[in-house]
């Protein structure tokens, strides 16, 4: 398939993305008021379904998962690689309700941005080194004992395929202080959705969901590197 078609079919998909991410961030401020934050997020979250059929229709990009069996019943802490902004709109129709923990520049953003504010999203400050882990631990117990889930990715920047970033402790961190379970997510969404192009390739994303991973007990580096050993070795056969 030749670029030209590639880059029609993009431009097509970010019309529709713009179109659903509109109504969508409103609904999230209108929903404010209500009390359940699970309803809330459940309800904004079906953006997340409406861009990821509107991705298949006009970009022929679909994924499969494998592991959901995995997912536990509480509220739990979602550790994903990052190889794409693909993950952040697939873990919302993959996982239960949720937040993010993000970069505050993103609540800039018009409408995506007023968005992840109303459902409760978490910026973190990352030059503020050990003030930021605090905050992470206390809007992350927060939001858990709400029924949320917390979706980190470790790696903070996006990765090319075959690419390792450094694995941050922030995830594992909250992780440990919270006594939370953690799920590990790999992927290889970066093949098809890739860092710094438009194009979208066809094709389907597989991911793949890890053994939950119980962290009472255990330090946060030990947390860090079972999550990264997970994933990466998942990430070979990718």
């Amino acid at each position: 398939m030749g670029n030209a078609v590639l880059y029609v079919r993009a431009l097509l998909f970010y019309v529709g993305l713009f179109a659903f991410t509109i109504p969508f961030s409103i609904l999230a401020l209108i929903l404010i008021p209500m009390p359940s934050a699970v309803t809330r997020s459940r309800w904004v979250s079906r953006w997340a379904y409406c861009v990821l059929w509107w991705l298949k229709i006009t970009c022929n990009l679909s994924y499969e998962v494998k592991g959901r069996e995995h997912i536990p019943n509480t509220a739990s802490i979602i550790l994903c690689k990052h190889q794409s902004a693909w993950e952040t709109i697939a873990l919302q129709a993959i996982f239960p309700p949720q937040v993010w923990v993000l970069k505050r520049e993103l609540l800039m953003l018009p409408f995506l941005g007023w968005a992840l504010w109303a459902v409760g999203s978490i910026p973190i400050d990352r030059s503020s080194g050990r003030e930021a882990l605090k905050k992470l631990v206390n809007h992350g117990k927060n939001r858990l004992k709400r029924g949320l889930w917390v979706v980190i990715f470790p790696e903070g920047t996006r990765t090319a395929p075959g690419a390792r970033g450094k694995y941050h402790i922030g995830g594992a961190w909250l992780a440990s202080h919270s006594n939370s379970t953690v799920v590990p997510v790999a992927h290889n969404a970066g093949r098809f959705w890739r860092k710094s192009s438009i194009l979208k390739y066809p094709g389907v994303i597989q991911v793949v969901i890890g053994q939950p991973i119980d962290t009472t007990g255990l330090k946060p580096d030990a947390v860090n590197k079972l999550v990264e050993d997970w994933i990466e070795t998942e990430m070979q056969s990718l």
